[in-house]
């Protein structure tokens, strides 16, 4: 393991989402998005300046003109420890929490300085697969049809037995229509594309593969899930306009058409942390009950490939 994320750093940096999940959860289902996005800043945010690190938001609310907290290139830590950059989402899914629909997340990957990629606030296309498979098995610039007969042979399956997670929204409606043509099915969601692709990583949620365009920020941190456990990743920006254009120039990066792969996005031994704000398909939400909380949070780990579960019951 490197020397900067050891096991106890892992576990401290993991009371940053759950005290975010606790904090959105109090919210949950009562329509107010901005309320609980707030709730889960402040708390992720109180949660990490107490840390031993010297961390760096690289992956955050925003650029600091619309973000007062965690935002991109705000320092957290004590200022003491380990550089460590932080991509993260204290409410993954505003949209479901205030509707009190299932898979919120707060989210967090950390990686030791220069191990992930700030990704301009744009779009991006992705298609991204679990682990077990030889490296190139989908492609980004393949056609539907060839990407799920490739991941069929590869699974040893019929193209009717693969899931495919897709964001339900009228830009993707080609990519549905195709994938159903393919024999392929679809797995439709609201909101929330990080847990879309983390999906792929638990082969108990009956997703192999997702694929359509969703935030680049987001796909930087489904990129640490997914380099965690060995799956695969490839993605391109989506620049739409001339402010999209220059936020990518201020984010350093110059070729537009870049074809970015998993360890393009995430270098390093990176750790992924996820706690449930409502309970979904990867992990239970929040609970508040007989005097306590207790909360479940799923932890990835690149440098071991560990895959643990945390649950927590602690008082009011």
């Amino acid at each position: 393991m490197s020397n900067a994320i050891t096991d106890e750093l892992t576990l401290a940096v993991a009371r940053a989402p759950i005290n975010a999940a606790i904090a959105a959860a109090r919210l949950v289902g009562r329509g107010d998005e901005r309320a609980a996005d707030q709730a889960a800043v402040d708390a992720m945010r109180a949660s990490l300046n107490v840390l031993p690190i010297r961390g760096r938001v690289v992956i955050g609310e925003g650029e600091r003109d619309d973000a007062p907290m965690l935002y991109v290139g705000e320092t957290v830590g004590a200022g003491k420890g380990p550089e460590i950059d932080i991509a993260l989402d204290p409410l993954e899914g505003t949209t479901l929490a205030a509707k009190a629909k299932a898979n919120a997340l707060a989210v967090i990957a950390i990686a030791p300085k220069g191990g992930l990629l700030h990704a301009p606030d744009t779009y991006m296309d992705k298609i991204a697969i679990g682990p077990g498979y030889a490296e190139g098995v989908v492609d980004l610039d393949a056609s539907i049809q060839d990407n799920v007969n490739a991941l069929a042979k590869a699974k040893g399956v019929k193209a009717e037995e693969i899931g495919v997670c897709v964001l339900d929204r009228p830009r993707h409606g080609g990519i549905i229509e195709a994938l159903r043509s393919a024999g392929a099915r679809v797995h439709l969601i609201g909101d929330g594309d990080i847990a879309g692709v983390i999906h792929c990583t638990k082969p108990d949620t009956g997703i192999d593969m997702y694929v359509g365009s969703g935030g680049a920020p987001e796909g930087v941190l489904a990129a640490a899930a997914l380099r965690c456990v060995g799956g695969q990743f490839q993605g391109r920006l989506v620049i739409r306009n001339e402010e999209e254009r220059e936020r990518a120039k201020q984010a350093g990066i110059d070729d537009l058409k870049r074809r970015y792969d998993l360890n393009d996005l995430v270098s390093g031994d990176a750790v992924f942390i996820a706690t449930g704000i409502t309970s979904g398909s990867l992990l239970d939400g929040v609970r508040f009950a007989q005097g306590s909380i207790q909360s479940h949070t799923l932890i990835l780990n690149a440098a071991t490939r560990a895959v643990s579960e945390l649950r927590v019951r602690q008082p009011v």
